[in-house]
């Protein structure tokens, strides 16, 4: 991999187009894709991009030949009244300034529409953002066409975790183990899984491993631990550590939520070998056929026991060969596939000629 700081600016003076994103300098809570791709945009005089984090000074004032948004709606959210209002004041000026100077905007689409659905005025300033987005980066195929509809679409698939996470410290694999990995959000299916495996005889164990988003939530995990000794319930923020000493002890990982564009948990268990279980539907099938015989089951309708039980017997009497095939994500390629973006984007906006924009 190549590698660049992570800080306000990466690389040297390459010449290249300078790049915003719509994330702050990662921290170790951040989610690792963001710190991924800025390690791996190539800052090379040829072909080199400089990537700057966000900073609403930066963004309104400074000097950027490209804005990429990254969960837009992020840039709107706030805990307080008073910061939900400076905040839309601030993306309203920022959606002026692009549109004004016709700066191009590219998006990734991690998820076509927010998981928490926001107020109306929210609502609104997404929408005019969509407006002027030039292009929107896919992880999957099958959300193009989803947003933006004026823009250009490309796909780059997200980028495995295996180099983010080696030497890292396994832990044994406990027989009979599901585990739930990562931030627990009401839309994950939490609560479903819950009632599945307390439904489940015998000697198994289901571990919920992340910080939950609101208490309500972390009431309905808790309460379920105090009805069944085999819940295991550890609420907070997993260091890199944890999370890989969580993962590895499954057997079995369990994400019972449709993910339309892409889930990061997904990769993270199949980077680390354990199978997952998920919704059935295009995008499991199309997952399983990349990584191999064994690592991807599912289940339709609701889960139930005996979807876990089917899916532990599976892993345990005809476990995958190998490891899974996640050649395709190497982030050497997308690093690249990004830079390769925005030199186009940045060209077309000078009159200068760049690399063809992949559709």
């Amino acid at each position: 991999m190549s590698r660049s700081s992570t800080g306000s600016s990466t690389g040297s003076s390459t010449g290249g187009p300078v790049v915003l994103q719509s994330f702050r300098t990662p921290r170790p809570t951040s989610n690792p894709y963001l710190t991924l791709l800025l390690r791996n945009l190539p800052t090379g005089t040829a072909d080199g991009v400089r990537a700057v984090t966000f900073s609403w000074p930066r963004a309104l004032l400074g000097r950027y030949d490209v804005l990429h948004l990254h969960w837009p709606e992020l840039l709107l959210r706030s805990r307080t009244r008073r910061g939900r209002l400076v905040r839309a004041v601030a993306t309203a000026a920022l959606w002026a300034r692009v549109r004004r100077r016709r700066t191009p905007v590219v998006r990734t689409v991690h998820n076509p529409t927010p998981h928490e659905p926001g107020g109306a005025v929210e609502r609104l300033l997404l929408r005019r953002l969509d407006a002027v987005t030039t292009t929107t980066v896919h992880l999957t195929g099958r959300t193009v066409g989803t947003t933006c509809p004026r823009s250009a679409p490309v796909v780059v698939p997200h980028g495995h975790y295996r180099d983010w996470y080696a030497g890292r410290p396994g832990s044994p694999k406990v027989p009979g183990r599901v585990v739930h990995p990562g931030l627990l959000r009401a839309y994950k299916g939490v609560d479903d899984l819950l009632a599945a495996f307390e439904a489940l005889p015998g000697e198994r164990s289901l571990h919920v491993a992340g910080a939950p988003a609101d208490a309500a939530l972390a009431g309905r995990v808790r309460a379920a631990a105090a009805r069944d000794r085999r819940v295991l319930a550890d609420l907070r923020h997993l260091d890199d550590d944890g999370l890989v000493r969580a993962v590895t002890a499954a057997e079995l990982v369990v994400l019972p939520y449709p993910a339309r564009g892409g889930s990061g948990a997904q990769l993270l268990a199949l980077s680390l070998d354990r199978p997952v279980l998920l919704p059935a539907g295009p995008a499991a099938a199309e997952l399983a056929a990349e990584v191999g015989p064994g690592w991807v089951h599912t289940f339709t309708g609701p889960l139930r026991a005996d979807d876990l039980e089917r899916a532990l017997t599976a892993v345990r009497d005809d476990p995958p060969a190998g490891r899974p095939d996640l050649s395709g994500r190497d982030w050497d390629v997308v690093g690249r596939a990004h830079a390769d973006l925005y030199r186009a984007l940045a060209g077309r906006r000078t009159g200068r000629r760049g690399t063809p924009v992949p559709v």
